[in-house]
């Protein structure tokens, strides 16, 4: 964990809200649409990352990040599951119990 966006160092950070050059990125279309200004939409995206995150609701974008889980209530993550043909939570450790008498 660092303490601000900038020590990142694969962030677009410094290039979106400083201005400095990276010749990897290509500025999103939504970033794009914050401002047409330059300064303004780089200030606008600076503000973005003033907002206060809680612990748990980053854990939970974390976990479903790193175990490649949708994030979202049971009702949506039942929509993707359908579409995506998968499953899309969490599952249980371990294999399936053995059926007695089989």
């Amino acid at each position: 964990m660092v303490a601000h966006p900038r020590q990142y160092p694969w962030s677009s950070y410094l290039a979106n809200v400083e201005g400095r050059q990276n010749v990897l990125l290509i500025p999103h279309d939504e970033y794009l649409r914050l401002n047409r200004n330059e300064l303004a939409r780089r200030k606008a995206y600076r503000a973005l990352f003033k907002a206060h995150i809680d612990d748990d609701v980053n854990n939970e974008i974390r976990n479903a990040t790193n175990g490649n889980f949708v994030l979202g209530n049971t009702r949506f993550q039942e929509e993707i599951a359908h579409a995506l043909g998968r499953r899309v939570t969490k599952g249980k450790a371990g294999r399936p119990k053995k059926r007695v008498g089989k």
